[in-house]
């Protein structure tokens, strides 16, 4: 094709990159809302650490594909914050393992509620059959995995 119309499907890619992108910033900017001192990585580490009930920093930077040195100074924001505390592992005293403190847990139940009522009213207008679409479609599209993006060799 010389100047005309992309093909659909490459069209439909330009557009889903481009929509994820600006619901990437999105997300970003709702992050900040948070509290202002936790950028969106420290607010998705510790809402993993809370939903995994501890774990360690290794855990983390293997489930996200960060490099080690990126979670530990996100890990040092959030114990400055008073969001983490380490403890020793009760198989193992050597290891510690990441909990959220009260103080953590508090920040992020109101980041759900205040979360919440965004796609609640983002989302108001769209019917049960459109959101279950939604949903299956993310479900999908996540369940795929990183393989093929960029960044992300094939496994």
């Amino acid at each position: 094709m010389t100047g005309g119309a992309r093909p659909p499907r490459e069209a439909s890619l330009d557009v889903i990159q481009r929509e994820l992108t600006a619901f990437a910033r999105r997300a970003r900017a709702a992050a900040a809302r948070v509290h202002p001192e936790l950028p969106l990585v420290s607010y998705t580490l510790l809402a993993h650490i809370e939903e995994s009930h501890g774990c360690r920093a290794t855990d983390l930077a293997a489930h996200y594909l960060l490099d080690k040195s990126t979670v530990s100074r996100q890990l040092a924001g959030l114990e400055k914050l008073g969001f983490v505390e380490r403890r020793p592992a009760p198989d193992d005293h050597r290891v510690q393992v990441l909990h959220a403190t009260e103080a953590g847990a508090k920040v992020l139940a109101s980041a759900r509620t205040n979360r919440q009522a965004a796609y609640q009213e983002r989302l108001k207008d769209w019917s049960a059959e459109d959101l279950a679409r939604f949903a299956a479609y993310l479900l999908r599209y996540n369940d795929a995995g990183t393989n093929g993006l960029p960044d992300h060799p094939a496994n």
